[in-house]
């Protein structure tokens, strides 16, 4: 019997294109195993939106390799930040956001002390830089972030919001991208200053480079796609049961209403043949309503889904 309940895991790797990472590949991902469930968790979905994001950025292949393991590694840090402080689940206070924030410089010295680990030292050391210059740990320009740098933070952002969030669906998912969205909007609110230089220009960017969000969006739309694919699937299996059903009813009521016992043997026998398994005709009733609710629900989702899909075609993303 099919689960009313049954959720679709966006973040699920048979659900996503990644690249199938060689020998030589698996001596970094390893590296994960010394993180928390939910720190390496984090690091394997923002590997696959980098992997993705960098598809859609038509980056070569190469790069796009490289830039997966610099996302796989991003967070490898966070081994050495106290589970008290990576796993506050209320707001950190000034001081821990302080010790919160040496992951990133904690990282880059992991893998520059690494000679294999070293190659990917970009993944920690830039993926809390800002385009204007408000992020951290060197509060970097735009002209000095990587651009691995710039594409692990959008997806960063991303999976820390999601993941904050529990999506279990794409539903509501524009609020998420609206966010990155806000993120990526440039500052005119910041002066012009003889002080700054050239670096006024970068001051006015937003913190996230809008192309790469752009990116985002097009991975955001292709999942949304295949959550109603598999949910479609869902509903027209459930569609071959109901009518399986419906003719189970109509044998009933005919049994019900004929007067010779050898007809109502006939039905009842054919009735037997289309009950499945742990189906009696005691319980088929109950178990009919079940796949009602659960077709109307994944129903009504399909429906929300491409809703969803309106919102974020609607979403306009400036300098994209």
């Amino acid at each position: 019997m099919f689960n009313v309940n049954q959720t679709f895991d966006f973040y699920d790797k048979t659900n996503l294109k990644s690249y199938n990472l060689d020998d030589k590949m698996q001596y970094q991902l390893r590296c994960l195993d010394s993180l928390d469930v939910f720190t390496r968790k984090h690091c394997e979905n923002v590997a696959s939106l980098v992997c993705r994001i960098c598809e859609y950025l038509h980056c070569q292949k190469s790069f796009i390799e490289y830039c997966t393991i610099c996302a796989y590694l991003h967070d490898i840090g966070k081994v050495f930040i106290p589970p008290e402080v990576l796993q506050k689940p209320g707001k950190l206070t000034d001081e821990e956001y302080e010790v919160m924030k040496t992951h990133t410089t904690i990282g880059y010295d992991i893998c520059m002390k690494d000679e294999k680990l070293r190659p990917y030292a970009a993944g920690p050391i830039y993926h809390h830089e800002a385009l204007n210059g408000t992020g951290y740990p060197k509060g970097l320009y735009k002209k000095d972030i990587p651009y691995e740098g710039q594409i692990i933070r959008v997806a960063d952002e991303y999976d820390a919001i999601t993941s904050k969030r529990q999506y279990k669906s794409h539903i509501d998912i524009s609020d998420t991208l609206q966010i990155l969205i806000d993120n990526a909007k440039p500052n005119e609110k910041v002066p012009s200053s003889d002080a700054l230089g050239e670096m006024a220009k970068y001051a006015k960017l937003g913190k996230d480079n809008p192309i790469i969000v752009k990116a985002l969006f097009k991975v955001v739309l292709d999942d949304i796609g295949y959550e109603i694919y598999c949910s479609q699937t869902y509903v027209d299996n459930l569609k071959k049961e109901l009518k399986r059903f419906d003719q189970i009813d109509k044998y009933k009521e005919k049994m019900d209403k004929a007067k010779k016992e050898k007809d109502k043997q006939y039905y009842l026998e054919g009735i037997k043949m289309l009950l499945g398994y742990k189906e009696t005709l005691e319980n088929y009733e109950q178990i009919h309503q079940e796949y009602l609710k659960a077709y109307e629900h994944r129903k009504n989702a399909i429906n929300k889904l491409y809703d969803e899909i309106k919102k974020i075609k609607k979403l306009k993303i400036e300098g994209a």
